[in-house]
């Protein structure tokens, strides 16, 4: 499929997007934002795509923002559709992906591009990334998710300082908080990252997405991550992965899960 703002490449087993307005600093738009979701939903029902990779073109930006020329005259019901819609189609599908999603962020993430980048299960960094939620200072706040998650990955007064100051942190400082992972050169950010993509792909794809779910069960309203833990945790009994993890370990050999 092509696309007209996103590249992807896939090399065993791992896929990677790359987000590519570099003129743009890869800000995000709605043409954009529906062509992720493709890809997303594309990838997750590949069953030779193991785990997902996204990025920014260019050294400057992984994703600047949103494209504040798109949304700035809409209404206040608009506003709210632009955020409901978002939210559906891009930062929530991305969280709950069975497949797991890696942000190597590659420069600037600000306002939705650090929300996307949160979105994903976890986050390297380069060491001249700058991370933000600057919406106030626009007279906004973030309406893709940047409330919700920013608190639960740093605690609720770091995160509220960031939204009401508008302010930027670098990536040490994000590492610090616990917003990244890890954080390396520009030149080391996706030599890591397939680093770390490998050390997954080792392991069962099913059992990594049971964990997924039952990680963000915690997480949700009205619903107990340790019920979620306990049924997926007996369906795993159920799987090939698990019959096969289980002989290997016994019989002293590498696993070669088929990922059923």
């Amino acid at each position: 499929m092509n696309f007209e703002n996103i590249l992807i490449e896939k090399n065993n087993g791992l896929a990677t997007i790359t987000i590519n307005r570099p003129k743009k600093l890869n800000a995000l738009n709605k043409a954009t934002i529906e062509e992720l979701h493709t890809a997303f939903e594309m990838l997750e029902d590949d069953a030779a795509t193991k785990v997902i990779l996204i990025t920014g073109s260019g050294d400057k930006a992984f994703v600047a923002g949103a494209d504040i020329s798109e949304f700035a005259h809409f209404s206040v019901k608009e506003g709210g559709l632009l955020a409901k819609k978002g939210q559906e189609m891009l930062f929530d599908f991305v969280e709950n992906l069975s497949t797991p999603v890696i942000a190597a962020v590659n420069g600037f993430a600000l306002g939705g591009g650090l929300e996307l980048a949160m979105a994903c299960h976890f986050r390297i960094a380069s060491d001249n990334a700058k991370m933000g939620l600057p919406e106030v200072s626009l007279g906004v706040i973030p309406g893709y998710g940047g409330t919700q998650r920013l608190p639960q990955l740093i605690g609720k007064g770091k995160a509220m300082e960031l939204i009401m100051t508008a302010s930027m942190i670098n990536a040490a400082e994000a590492k610090e908080y616990g917003l990244v992972n890890h954080v390396t050169t520009q030149e080391e950010l996706i030599p890591l990252a397939e680093k770390i993509a490998g050390k997954i792909m080792n392991n069962s794809s099913v059992a990594i997405s049971a964990a997924i779910k039952a990680v963000n069960d915690n997480f949700k309203d009205g619903i107990n991550g340790f019920d979620t833990e306990i049924y997926e945790f007996g369906n795993c009994f159920g799987t090939d992965d698990f019959k096969e993890g289980t002989t290997a370990f016994l019989e002293k050999r590498k696993p070669n899960f088929p990922g059923a």
